[in-house]
């Protein structure tokens, strides 16, 4: 089968980067007094929420949110982002074409549903995802709100974003780089979903909500590396956000949910312990990586690797036109995605060859004619050719299929088998 795009060269025109992000701050509200209620009151940092007189005066406090920047705030994210950890460029990347375009087609259709990198240790699978946030685009969210709400979307918004609609209110909207955020294998469940500061609310009288992970990934990405040794109890909340696309969270007497839904990316080794199925179902698309076995191949990562090491912002620099064509080219497939068909034909073949593969569910007849949407936009093309679901099809249904432990071949080739039988 031809490259990632259908042809040989494909790897060389996957490169490129995006646009600049706006800063996030603290952002103050004030919500008018309900009748029977005591005054609400404005302060710095959250939200002022009336509670009955008869009670303690709480207010509810949601914090670090984002806010439109200045120009002086503007030069200060700028000089920070320059001060930051340098990351190494998507396109010095060499070879792994299949995690890099699973990865692509999630950007630009952030409805297929993430991807499952699973391979050998030290592919560079996380320096791949990771690479990932210079090519991210810009999205539209509401200034202020702490879950990155959409102004035109109510599935994505927030509760006080909502309240502010029903009252008529203008939203002040502003363009900001969608969020990459990093699940540490450590983090507890309190920092995922968000908490109630006890001690606020002792000490000052304020229960102040901390937004945790799932918010701040809201119309995002969230990372998982390692994924299949995280805890239980965290899997369990991500299973539960996957498939609601809302957190619920309850603590000491308050219950607040957010909207938190996000490109779920994971990574692991298959050696060191295997995902539990039902998270597994939950990706969209899954991707095998393998050690480079080309010697030529070998010595060119290592020399990149050596000079992105000795000078980074010079080895950033001898990429910047790359990742910028691949910018432009992520940008015109988002841009018209919406425009690509897919011939019914192709459909009920695609229905069929996850029937006859006894695929569980139908996300994977859902998934695999999303992908192939995405993949034609990437390509420039406005319908969808049985070559694009073939390049797709094995990456959306080899980890839907029953696992028969007497079977050697692998999934993906299962897959590719059954669509050239039933497209042929």
């Amino acid at each position: 089968m031809e490259g990632i795009v259908g042809t040989a060269s494909a790897a060389a025109s996957f490169a490129s980067g995006l646009f600049p992000s706006h800063s996030s701050k603290s952002a103050s509200f004030f919500l008018p007094p309900a009748s029977g209620l005591s005054s609400g009151r404005k302060f710095y940092g959250g939200i002022g929420v009336a509670l009955r007189k008869e009670r303690f005066q709480f207010r509810v406090s949601i914090s670090k949110v984002a806010t439109e920047s200045s120009p002086a705030q503007s030069q200060k994210l700028a000089a920070s982002k320059e001060s930051q950890r340098p990351v190494y460029p998507f396109a010095a990347i060499v070879g792994q074409d299949e995690m890099k375009l699973c990865l692509l087609l999630n950007v630009i259709d952030p409805k297929i549903g993430g991807v499952m990198i699973m391979g050998d240790r030290g592919t560079g699978k996380s320096t791949t995802v990771r690479s990932m946030v210079d090519l991210l685009p810009e999205i539209k969210v509401v200034s202020g709100d702490a879950f990155n709400s959409d102004p035109e979307d109510p599935e994505v918004q927030g509760p006080e974003v909502r309240e502010k609609l029903m009252r008529g209110e203008e939203l002040s909207v502003v363009f900001t780089k969608i969020n990459m955020v990093d699940l540490p294998l450590g983090a507890t469940e309190d920092r995922v979903c968000g908490t109630i500061d006890i001690e606020k609310a002792l000490t000052e009288g304020v229960k102040a909500f901390e937004p945790g992970l799932l918010a701040k990934a809201n119309r995002g990405i969230l990372y998982v590396d390692e994924v299949n040794l995280l805890d239980d109890h965290l899997v369990d909340v991500l299973l539960d956000s996957a498939a609601s696309g809302w957190n619920t969270v309850e603590r000491e007497g308050i219950s607040i949910s957010h909207p938190a839904r996000f490109i779920l990316i994971g990574s692991g080794n298959p050696e060191e312990g295997e995902l539990r199925p039902q998270l597994l179902d939950r990706f969209g698309m899954h991707a095998q990586v393998g050690t480079v076995k080309d010697a030529e191949l070998r010595v060119k990562i290592v020399e990149e690797r050596a000079r992105f090491d000795r000078n980074p912002k010079e080895f950033r620099e001898s990429y910047k036109a790359a990742q910028e064509k691949l910018q432009r080219q992520i940008a015109s497939a988002r841009s018209s995605l919406s425009a690509v068909t897919i011939d019914q034909d192709l459909k009920v073949k695609i229905s069929e060859v996850c029937a006859e593969l006894n695929v569980d569910g139908l996300r994977g007849d859902i998934v695999t004619n999303r992908a192939a949407r995405a993949l034609a936009a990437l390509k420039g093309k406005d319908e969808v050719a049985a070559e694009d679901i073939a390049t797709v099809i094995p990456n959306c249904l080899r980890h839907r299929l029953r696992k028969d432990p007497l079977e050697s071949i692998d999934s993906g080739l299962l897959v590719l088998e059954k669509f050239y039988e039933v497209f042929t």
